[in-house]
Parts: structure tokens; C-alpha cells; sequence
């Protein structure tokens, strides 16, 4: 049975998600910052259809990208290593949020409504929300947002308007993440797209553990600036 969540409501143990569909655990609730602050420090995400009660996951296994394991192909190297383009941080939040939304060929709909955006926005004017932005010729071309809680990210959604844009997004986020001492990208769903780029499924326990210790780290609730460059033709 999966439980009712009012504004004062906790959420129930993961103990009680379901397993089909999987990990579906409460809902109702709001999403207000309090409550999705709480929610991912326990590996809990919201993912609901517009119109639709609130609906909150915590499915098992768990699909991660450690930052250290991430994976790039020899043509996503090439590409990368070219610096014809020009990573940008929590310069158009609304924007790359607005372009996850946008209508794609695999997909009927969106999650990413309305509602999500104004309430993922607020958790970016707090500095807790954050995008990363491939800009190619002065155009944002490509990108992800997510939630960075301690010294742990959970990635929501990525885009690509041109070629691997998304992927130089992800490669300079992890590379960043690694610097600053991140312990894991929460990628929520398994995908062949972050599979090929070294995510991997680990069961739920072994998820919330290393999630505790790593959201009781201090983390970068400020806007972000990155300080890693990927190697240019220079360093060749």
C-alpha cells in the first residue's frame, strides 16, 4: 500500500517501496524545498505526470556514475579535445530545465512541467539546484540540471540540440565533481546513453548507505564555477 503524504507527512521506510512498479513509495505531499531537500537525502525523487498527484521513487537497483569511472569514447575525445565550444554553470537554469521539457522523438510526454520547473528553480535561487550548459557560437546547444545535496549530485535531465553536446556536458560535470572530492552522480534510471559513459546499477542498500555519508559532507550550495578544462590540441 503506498502511502498518503500530506505537508507535515514523513516519508515512509524504503523498506516499503514497491517493486512493480519499481520503487514507488508514497504519494502526495508537495514540493516545496524543504520537503525535496529531505526527500533526496534519502535517495527519493519525484516523478509524476501534470494534473497528477505527486508521486515519489526510490527504485532498486539504482543506476550511478561514480566520477572516477566515467567512461569517453575516442570520438567524444576527439570531439571534446577541438574546444570549439564553451561550458557555462548555472547560467540558464530555466532555460536548460525549459529544453528537457522540449517534445522528443522516444517519448509520448514530459515530466518536467510547470510545477517541477518553478520548484526546481527555487532550489537553484537557494544554491542547491544546479545546470551545466554546452554553448556552441553563442547558442546553448546542450546540457543537464540536477540536485548537488553534500558531496553527492543527482543528476534529473539532459538535452542535446548538436552532437554530444549533452556528453561534454556530463564529461566536464564529472570531471569537476571528481576535483571537488563528489562521490557519486545519481542518474536515477538505467540508459544505454549512461551505461556507454560508465554508469552502473548498485543495489538500493549499498546506494543509501554511501548517500548518507556523502550528503553529511559540506558541499557548494553557491553558484558554480567550474575550474576544470578539458585538454586541448596543445597538450596533445
Amino acid at each position: 500500500m503506498i502511502r498518503t503524504l500530506y505537508s507535515d507527512t514523513p516519508f515512509p521506510p524504503l523498506e516499503q517501496a514497491l517493486i512493480e512498479p519499481n520503487g514507488l513509495l508514497a504519494a502526495g505531499g508537495d514540493l516545496s524545498p524543504e520537503r525535496l531537500i529531505s526527500a533526496y537525502r534519502q535517495g527519493i525523487f519525484p516523478w509524476f505526470n501534470p494534473g497528477e498527484i505527486i508521486l515519489w521513487w526510490s527504485p532498486d537497483p539504482r543506476m550511478v556514475l561514480f566520477p572516477r569511472e566515467l567512461k569517453i569514447s575516442r570520438s567524444l575525445h576527439k570531439t571534446l579535445k577541438k574546444n570549439d565550444y564553451q561550458i557555462r554553470t548555472d547560467s540558464a537554469f530555466t532555460e536548460v530545465m525549459q529544453a528537457c521539457a522540449a517534445p522528443r522523438e522516444d517519448q509520448a510526454g514530459t515530466w518536467i512541467h510547470e510545477e517541477m520547473i518553478a520548484a526546481y528553480t527555487a532550489l537553484h535561487q537557494m544554491g542547491v539546484a544546479h545546470s551545466v550548459e554546452t554553448w556552441i557560437e553563442g547558442e546553448l546547444a546542450g546540457g543537464l540540471y540536477g540536485v548537488a545535496i553534500g558531496r553527492a549530485f543527482f543528476g534529473e535531465s539532459m538535452f542535446s540540440r548538436a552532437t554530444d553536446a549533452s556528453k561534454i556536458a556530463l564529461v566536464h560535470l564529472a570531471r569537476q565533481l571528481e576535483n571537488w572530492g563528489y562521490g557519486l552522480i545519481d542518474c536515477q534510471m538505467k540508459t544505454a546513453h549512461l551505461m556507454s559513459m560508465g554508469a552502473r546499477e548498485i543495489p538500493r542498500s549499498q546506494f543509501s548507505k554511501q548517500l548518507s555519508q556523502l550528503t553529511a559532507l559540506p558541499g557548494q550550495n553557491k553558484k558554480w564555477y567550474f575550474d576544470f578544462t578539458y585538454p586541448g590540441r596543445s597538450e596533445q
